[in-house]
C-alpha cells in the first residue's frame, strides 16, 4: 500500500468547479493585484479568526516580517522565540536586523515556554514570538502578562495553526498581530505562496502602507515597507476553502482519534513511542502535523523502515535553529535547549490529513508494530 504523508488532489477534487469558475471569473476581470477578492477575504479571515482585522500578504514569512516592521524593529533589538520552529520564525527577526534570543520549549507541547521567556528578558528586548506549533497554541496567558508587564509586543506565529484556540480564543487573536501562511500544504493552503496578519482594527491601515512599497497615496512613500501584497488569485481560493476550513480540522481531530485507538490496540508503548498530546489548558488542537517521539534512538531507523514501506512520514525539525549554520554568530551550542534537541532527535510526523482513508492510516500504525516487533 502506499500511503502520502499529504494528498492535497483528495481535497481540491471536490472544490475543483467552483475554484476554476472564480480562476476564470478573475481572469476576465484582469484585476489581479489586491482589489475585492483581497478585501473580502481579509473580512472574511478577520471573522474566522475573531480578530479585529486581517491583512493578505505574500507569505507567512512575510507576515512576521511586516509586523516587525511596524513595530520599529532593528538593530539592537532583541526579540524572543523558540528554537523548534520552522526557519522563518528566526528568519524574519534577522532580516529585519535585530538579534533573536531563544526560550526553550515544553516538552509536552513542543511551543515555548513561558518560564524560560522570563529568563531572557533584558533591556533590548522588544518583542516575543510565540510559535503554535504543529496546530497547538503555545500558553498564552503567561505571555501576554509578561509582555504587558515589560512593554513588549507579541507576535503569534500561527502559521501552523489558523483555527486553534486557546482557552477559547482563536489563535491570532490574543497578541498584538498573529501571522499565517497558507502555503499549500497548510490546513488552509493556497495554490501557491500567500500569508496574512491579523491584528486590532486600528492597526490594519499602517500594515496596508507597509505591504505596499510604504506608500499611503500612489508615489507618496511615509515608510520604507515592501511588495508584501497578496494576488487576487490566491485571495479567491482561500475564500472557497475557508468555508470548508472547520470541517477539514474536524476530520483531522478524528484522525488524531483514530491513531490513539489504533497505537492502543497494536500495543504499542510509552517507551517505544509517545503519541502529540494536548496542553493540560483548554486547547483546541487543529494537527497540522501528527508528531509522535519515537524514543531510543531510533526515529531515524523507523522513518527509513517506514519509507521503505512506502509510509509517508517526515521529520520536523532535524536541527535546533540555535545550531543552524547561519545562526553561529548567536553563540549557541549542544546543550543550550534540551528540550529542544531532544525533540529534534525524537519528532516524526505522520500523515493526518483529514481525508487520509482508515485503511492507510490502519496500515500506518501495523509497519510501526512490525519495526518494533
Amino acid at each position: 500500500m502506499q500511503v502520502p504523508l499529504l494528498d492535497l488532489r483528495a481535497q481540491y477534487s471536490p472544490l475543483k468547479a467552483e475554484i476554476m469558475s472564480a480562476v476564470s471569473e478573475l481572469c476576465d476581470s484582469q484585476h489581479f493585484i489586491l482589489g475585492p477578492k483581497v478585501e473580502a477575504f481579509e473580512q472574511e479571515l478577520a471573522a474566522y479568526c475573531r480578530s479585529g482585522g486581517a491583512v493578505g500578504v505574500t507569505s507567512g514569512s512575510d507576515a512576521l516580517i511586516i509586523a516587525l516592521m511596524v513595530e520599529g524593529v532593528g538593530p539592537g533589538d532583541e526579540v524572543i522565540t523558540s528554537p523548534f520552529t520552522f526557519f522563518a520564525t528566526v528568519g524574519a527577526i534577522v532580516r529585519v536586523g535585530a538579534t533573536p534570543v531563544f526560550a526553550d520549549i515544553d516538552p509536552v507541547t513542543f511551543n515555548i515556554d513561558p518560564a524560560k521567556i522570563a529568563e531572557k528578558i533584558t533591556p533590548r528586548t522588544k518583542g516575543i514570538i510565540p510559535v503554535h506549533l504543529f496546530g497547538q497554541a503555545a500558553d498564552m496567558d503567561p505571555i501576554m502578562k509578561l509582555a504587558r508587564e515589560h512593554g513588549l509586543f507579541v507576535i503569534e506565529d500561527a502559521c501552523q495553526a489558523i483555527g486553534a484556540e486557546y482557552r477559547g480564543r482563536r489563535v491570532g487573536s490574543i497578541g498584538d498581530y498573529g501571522a499565517f501562511s497558507f502555503f499549500p500544504s497548510k490546513n488552509l493552503g493556497c495554490f501557491g505562496d500567500g500569508g496574512a496578519v491579523t491584528c486590532s482594527a486600528d492597526r490594519t491601515a499602517l500594515l496596508k502602507i507597509f505591504r505596499n512599497h510604504g506608500q499611503s497615496k500612489t508615489y507618496i512613500h511615509e515608510y520604507v515597507g515592501g511588495n508584501f501584497r497578496l494576488d487576487a488569485l490566491q485571495a479567491a481560493v482561500l475564500s472557497i476553502k475557508l468555508r470548508h476550513l472547520d470541517a477539514w480540522s474536524a476530520a483531522r481531530q478524528a484522525n488524531a482519534a483514530a491513531y490513539r485507538k489504533l497505537f492502543a490496540e497494536a500495543g504499542i508503548t510509552e517507551e517505544e513511542i509517545t503519541l502529540p498530546r494536548e496542553a493540560d489548558y483548554p486547547v483546541r488542537h487543529i494537527y497540522n502535523q501528527f508528531c509522535i517521539r519515537v524514543h531510543g534512538g531510533r526515529r531515524d531507523a523507523l522513518k527509513n523502515f517506514l519509507a521503505q514501506n512506502n509510509v509517508g512520514c517526515a521529520v520536523y525539525y532535524p536541527l535546533s535553529l540555535h545550531l543552524q549554520e547561519c545562526f553561529k554568530s548567536l553563540g549557541g551550542k549542544a546543550g543550550d535547549y534540551p528540550a529542544c534537541e531532544l525533540a529534534t532527535s525524537e519528532v516524526l510526523a505522520l500523515p493526518i490529513y483529514g481525508e487520509c482513508p482508515a485503511e492507510q492510516r490502519e496500515f500506518v500504525v501495523e509497519t510501526i508494530a512490525k519495526f518494533f516487533k
